[in-house]
């Protein structure tokens, strides 16, 4: 074949730098976007805030007459200019800029603000001055504080020190006694009844049931931490000793024939026990809390539901007008090319952020207009909504609807959602319509909460039910809702009355 020249004609999507960046811009989380923005407007000197009060400029600095416009007076420049000295004030100006007496009674602090304002007033009582400055604690380094408050030796230290390394976040002890004894030095000369001894000393460390081996030695160690007077101690301390197989499986029957326990009474001690935290170190948190900044406010106006950006998590950025009034059109320096490309980037930015507003603004409209009656009555009143019917209502593809609605939160007055929340699969009804998942997890959560104690519904009740309100869901399809709602099974929901 000879080589040639062929003219072809088709259509392409390339993905420039300005749709890339669009495309980021929108994927993001408002804590990430906020975070971009800042260092946006570290590294672009032509990009500023647009502060609260001041007139937002949306004319192009690059226009004709641009390079002519003259730089705006400094803030110092124009203070000087505006405010008089103090010689040229007589004292009845002061008197009348200052007043003696304030028309009502008032605090300092109601006028001016300290840095102090957070600090508490001399009777709060519960005012924690840690819970406001420190940072989360962990559960190793709590229970290392405890062992340099106690008097030991520096073996038994030692010792301590490589049990806490082996407690779990839990609060369990992860390895054997034989095994930590087993990986200290043979010279040091450790027995297995000095680790033993020692993690003793552990297990009166805080919180109570630290450093337990299994389930029942961490409910005895927070039982036998109760003062003796307590009621039930003594029967709850042997029903767990004994009897804590028969329990979890709640054989409550059996229970009372072992323990010679009458009803009331051993509905006493499982009250005692359900007290007890099985999960001691959990008591610890050593995770920072972690805050949810919605993107979009509902609320409801005149019988109207209200859709509307959070302007506080939404800062307005602008181009400094200053500065690009300096960049030159036939200059091709250096200086001037580094300034017309900044110039470039703030306005595809800016132009980026309007664009991923307008799309979340379109997106969250379309989800408000589907799921009014979820706003009116619940989740009970949730509709079936996939991608594709908001991607065809704002004419958009469904992998930017995704995007969207990815780590975007909704505040409303039933909560703060995620905007993937409102979205579900649905189930057919016998009247031939649909019911969204969503709709029967909150149906399965009500039934259980009204349902009779002593004989819990199945799944295939459960199923039951909803079939007689015209839902057709299979048993193996309740249990799977019932799971993902954190309810345990009808076997161990049986509770004594």
């Amino acid at each position: 074949m000879k080589p040639s020249l062929v003219l072809k004609m088709g259509q392409q999507l390339t993905m420039t730098p300005q749709l890339q960046q669009a495309i980021r811009l929108l994927q993001l989380s408002t804590l990430d976007l906020q975070q971009e923005i800042q260092e946006a407007l570290e590294s672009n000197p032509m990009l500023e805030r647009q502060e609260e009060g001041d007139d937002f400029d949306n004319s192009d600095p690059m226009a004709d007459g641009a390079e002519s416009a003259t730089p705006t007076p400094s803030k110092e420049e124009s203070f000087q200019e505006t405010t008089p000295t103090v010689d040229n004030l007589e004292e009845g100006e002061w008197g009348e800029r200052i007043p003696n007496e304030l028309p009502v009674d008032t605090a300092w602090e109601d006028i001016y603000q300290t840095s102090a304002s957070s600090l508490p007033s001399n009777d709060d009582d519960e005012w924690d001055f840690t819970t406001r400055t420190s940072s989360g604690e962990s559960l190793h380094s709590h229970l290392l504080w405890q062992l340099n408050l106690a008097p030991m030796s520096d073996k038994d230290r030692l010792i301590a020190a490589t049990l806490i390394d082996c407690i779990n976040s839990d609060g369990y002890l992860e390895e054997t006694l034989e095994e930590v004894t087993e990986s200290f030095d043979p010279e040091l000369d450790i027995e297995l009844d000095e680790v033993e001894v020692v993690l003793h000393r552990i297990q009166q460390f805080e919180p109570a049931g630290i450093g337990a081996r299994d389930l029942r030695e961490c409910l005895l160690l927070q039982l036998r931490q109760l003062p003796a007077n307590t009621p039930w101690l003594s029967e709850t301390q042997r029903v767990v000793a004994d009897y804590l197989e028969l329990l979890g499986s709640r054989d409550y029957a059996q229970l009372m024939r072992r323990t010679k326990l009458k009803e009331d009474e051993l509905r006493q001690v499982i009250d005692l026990i359900q007290r007890l935290n099985p999960r001691p170190g959990s008591q610890i948190e050593s995770s920072e809390p972690e805050y949810v900044v919605p993107d979009v406010i509902v609320r409801k106006h005149n019988d109207r539901w209200l859709v509307e950006l959070n302007q506080e998590a939404m800062p307005r950025l602008r181009v400094n007008p200053q500065y690009a009034g300096f960049v030159k059109r036939a200059d091709s320096s250096a200086d001037n090319t580094f300034m017309r490309n900044q110039l470039q980037e703030a306005r595809w930015f800016i132009k980026s952020l309007q664009s991923r507003n307008e799309t979340l603004m379109k997106v969250a409209t379309q989800i408000v207009e589907h799921q009014r009656g979820f706003l009116d009555y619940g989740d009970e009143a949730m509709k079936p909504l996939v991608l594709h019917d908001i991607a065809e209502a704002v004419g958009m593809h469904e992998s930017t609807i995704s995007r969207v609605t990815t780590q975007k939160f909704m505040h409303t007055p039933r909560g703060i959602y995620e905007l993937k929340y409102f979205f579900s699969s649905h189930v057919s009804t016998s009247e031939g319509g649909e019911c969204s998942s969503t709709a029967i997890r909150a149906i399965i959560k009500k039934l259980v909460a009204a349902e009779n104690a002593k004989k819990p519904l199945s799944d295939s009740k459960i199923a039951g039910l909803l079939e007689a309100q015209g839902i057709q869901v299979a048993r193996r399809t309740v249990a799977k809702y019932r799971e993902s709602l954190g309810i345990a099974p009808s076997s161990e929901r049986k509770r004594l009355m």
